[in-house]
């Protein structure tokens, strides 16, 4: 590594030798700090270049493995009375094409695009937790492998994708097929909720100097709706699965009717994710489109602000619209007819981003490369899809064709169309950029007309089956029926769209040895990924830009070479640490200096150890699960410790003059941001608990409510729980005291009171321990015990680690890691003790306040 000092902005060598040999050097610099090593190490890599491409390469395998599926089912139904499988294998190949084209394929492809591309777009050298999108890649690697083991093992989940109860409890799916589902979905949206924040968290905090919200790449602006509505979304969906898991594993009943269960709660839990995770597949796609259209119409997209509202609104209203996939399980008539009108009104900003893109084109001077065919065809694609979305919307039409192939073709129109035209125009107008080669034009165009030709036979001949009848979920049918003929066809169509594929994966793959060598920013697009070298180095570049406008390589073309020689900002590497800007997340303007963490292999260990506690839950080793457990946050803890001032996280506080400060020695930075963030998705996880047991207690036909003198109602049971609020409560206000003489530069004392704040937080353990006995709670005999016992251990684990974390901080203060020169980590901290307090005092409100006020008697 370098120590000398480099040249400042602009003072460039004397001649074009002396030049080449100054980036060469910067570059070697750059690469001492910031490089990929090899061999075994290779899996401490936490670079997001590399995080990203490992999503793609993933995502691509599963993929295959979905579309193989896919074929299995196509080559059942294409004959009637055909008995190429059985219907208990075709129930575990259809559940299983639904799941990993769901949630091991589309959302993850996604993330990982953005994983790669957002930093470059945003001219920011990784994003803000690189070891966290680590984590997220390893977790949804060892999730997937989990759950597509289960076809191997013959137990693959078979109850369909959205696994409805009692279908997929233990009644009536008694082995482990639904369990390798709830475990491994659970292990893979641990990946997606992780990489919600930290593309989120990046997108506000760690753009280019200038580069305010308003002249922020659509690209990016979909993203972080993207990344928002994946925190808020799927922990109603992890919450399900615990609540199924537990129903299964430990016979708590939260779903089953006779002891006072509903299983329509989980519909509802199901599609609080379901409905927003369409749009969450679709607004990146569309993200892809708003940045692709207007380069190859060669003019700005029209209509920016519009279509940036658009997005804003599209995520919002896609959380009211769950309850039409319910119209036919027996809900209200006003909340069809308000939630047929809500899936309506989403046609408006759909309707706005089609606009604008029909607009840009039209006022453009199109260039039909390979990817612009692909966007045509998603444009074709798309709408027909959304026309189909309208009918469905209509009660009366839904009735007619509920559960039957037509809303199987909509399903795939929608998403396909959606999704993953979009997705492969990106990957023909991004390979460049990962490979530095071009990919071929003929077996791209040769890939597309196939897949497209395909597609519409198989799934446009699909509406016309379902409107003859045919349920979807079936084995097979008689002959007779009017169905042999369709479904023929669209298994040939299949089969056609299959070697469309082919023929584009082959031409991905080719292109790495055989494809033309590409020019910088061959398709003379204006942002700033394209100021990289191609392929581009881990640091992405040597110093960093600052912006003026949407279109920075339209501005200035030569903005590439001037930042690889060290014109723009954070060029000094000889301080040994890896940063990048912190902005301000409206403006842009820089604030302070954030420094990332190296390679690392915490984020392999973490989620290796998460891996082996689903294996062991899914054998039933309680114990060993525990110990895996006990193992995961040890080295979590032993994370958290490498982080601030510590060596290892930052081995040098100097900063060039005129230079703001380490994100570390301030009261701001990222890590704030993403605790806010991660308690947002916590906190839609309680709330979903909140409104389950609001639901059940009012709605569930068999509801079993407890006896006046309960002891969560009254009693000691109730006195406990009281005492253990407080208890939290006066922590918080320790802790908050703590955090008020920091601010105010008073550092003395402050391990005595994170000290202080700890004890507190044991004392409500304890209380909250003694709050199961007092109760008096039999958690499997009624649903009433059963939840009450989920939410008391939700505040005890949170209490828990609320006393670990502020006694972790006391520790920190002892060597020297926290303190008035480095403030930062116990305001992060004392989030989680607000967010800790305020839900258990909502628990205590449910338990204790709710039923005196609702009546013991509610429900049936």
């Amino acid at each position: 590594m370098s120590t000398e000092p480099l040249p400042a902005a602009g003072a460039g060598p004397a001649s074009a030798a002396d030049a080449v040999a100054e980036a060469e050097r910067l570059h070697d610099a750059f690469n001492a700090v910031w490089g990929n090593p090899g061999g075994w190490r290779a899996l401490t890599i936490v670079n997001h270049t590399t995080v990203g491409l490992r999503f793609l390469l993933t995502g691509l395998g599963f993929y295959v493995v979905g579309g193989i599926l896919a074929m299995l089912v196509r080559s059942q139904l294409a004959l009637p009375g055909h008995a190429f499988m059985t219907p208990e294998v075709y129930a575990q190949v259809f559940t299983m094409h639904g799941t990993v084209m769901m949630f091991l394929f589309a959302v993850p492809m996604m993330e990982g695009l953005a994983v790669y591309l957002l930093p470059k777009m945003l001219g920011a050298r990784d994003l803000v937790f690189p070891r966290l999108s680590a984590l997220g890649y390893w977790c949804y690697l060892f999730g997937g492998l989990i759950l597509v083991s289960s076809l191997f093992l013959g137990l693959a989940p078979d109850a369909g994708w959205f696994m409805y109860v009692p279908l997929a409890g233990s009644t009536y799916t008694p082995g482990p097929n639904s369990d390798f589902w709830l475990l491994g979905i659970t292990f893979v949206e641990i990946s997606a909720v992780s990489a919600g924040v930290e593309l989120a968290v990046s997108i506000l905090r760690a753009r280019a100097p200038g580069m305010s919200l308003e002249k922020m790449p659509l690209y990016a602006w979909y993203i972080l709706v993207m990344a928002l509505m994946i925190v808020v979304g799927f922990p109603p969906l992890i919450l399900g699965s615990i609540l199924l898991e537990l129903e299964r594993a430990a016979g708590m009943p939260f779903f089953e009717v006779a002891r006072g269960g509903d299983p329509v709660l989980w519909q509802h839990l199901f599609w609080l994710f379901g409905h927003p995770e369409v749009y969450i597949i679709f607004l990146p796609a569309a993200g892809i489109v708003s940045t692709l259209l207007p380069v190859f119409a060669r003019r700005p997209a029209v209509g920016h602000a519009w279509v940036v509202v658009a997005v804003v609104s599209t995520g919002f209203i896609s959380f009211g619209l769950w309850v039409h996939h319910m119209f036919t399980v027996g809900i209200p008539q006003l909340a069809q007819a308000f939630f047929s009108a809500a899936s309506m009104l989403v046609a408006v900003p759909t309707g706005v981003q089609v606009f604008s893109w029909i607009a840009t084109l039209w006022l453009g001077r199109p260039v039909f490369h390979v990817p612009m065919l692909w966007l045509t065809g998603f444009l074709v694609i798309f709408v027909a899809g959304g026309l189909t979305g309208v009918m469905l919307a209509l009660v009366p039409f839904d009735w007619q064709v509920h559960d039957s192939q037509f809303v199987v073709a909509h399903l795939h129109y929608v998403l396909v169309g959606g999704m993953l035209f979009p997705l492969v125009a990106g990957l023909y107008y991004w390979l460049p950029h990962f490979s530095g080669r071009l990919p071929s034009a003929a077996l791209g165009r040769t890939g597309f007309w196939l897949v497209f030709i395909g597609f519409n036979l198989t799934f446009l001949v699909m509406h016309w089956t379902g409107l003859l009848g045919m349920p979807r979920r079936v084995h097979t049918y008689e002959t007779g029926l009017g169905w042999d003929g369709p479904n023929l066809l669209s298994s040939i169509g299949s089969f056609v769209m299959a070697a469309g594929i082919v023929a584009v994966l082959c031409d991905i793959v080719l292109h790495f040895r055989y494809g033309a060598r590409a020019r910088p920013n061959p398709w003379n697009a204006g942002t700033l990924e394209w100021a990289t070298a191609t392929p581009p180095s881990p640091y992405n570049f040597v110093s960093l830009p600052a912006v003026q406008d949407r279109h920075p390589l339209w501005s200035n073309p030569s903005l590439g070479d001037d930042l690889a020689r060290g014109r723009g900002g954070l060029a000094l590497i000889d301080h040994g640490r890896r940063e990048t800007w912190g902005t301000d997340p409206a403006s842009g303007a820089v604030r302070e200096i954030i420094h990332l963490p190296g390679n690392s292999w915490l984020p392999f260990a973490a989620a290796l150890l998460i891996g082996g506690v689903c294996i062991c839950l899914l054998l039933r080793a309680y114990p060993l699960a525990a110990a895996f457990t006990v193992g995961s946050l040890a080295v979590l803890l032993r994370w958290s410790w490498e982080n601030g001032t510590h060596p290892l996280a930052s081995p040098d506080a100097r900063t060039a003059p005129g230079d703001p400060p380490l994100h570390s020695r301030t009261f701001d930075g990222p890590g704030l941001w993403g605790m806010a963030l991660t308690l947002l998705a916590n906190g839609a996880l309680y709330l979903s608990l909140l409104f389950g047991w609001l639901y059940l207690w009012t709605v569930a036909p068999a509801w079993q409510a407890p006896p006046p003198d309960h002891g969560l109602a009254a009693g000691k049971g109730a006195g406990l729980l009281l005492a253990a609020a407080l208890a939290l409560s006066a922590g918080t206000l320790v802790l908050r005291r703590a955090v008020a003489r920091l601010r105010a530069g008073i550092g003395r004392g402050l391990g005595a009171l994170l000290a202080l704040a700890a004890l507190f937080g044991l004392v409500h353990c304890g209380l909250l321990a003694g709050v199961f006995s007092a109760a008096g709670l039999a958690p499997t005999k009624t649903a009433h015990d059963a939840v009450s016992a989920v939410m008391l251990g939700y505040a005890l684990v949170h209490g828990a680690l609320a006393a670990l974390l502020a006694a972790l901080q006391a520790l920190r203060v002892r060597f020297g890691y926290v303190g008035i020169e480095a403030p930062y980590e116990p305001l992060v901290v004392s989030q989680w003790w607000h967010y800790s307090a305020v839900t258990l005092w909502a628990s205590y409100a449910a338990l204790v306040w709710f039923p005196a006020v609702w009546g013991m008697g509610g429900g049936a």
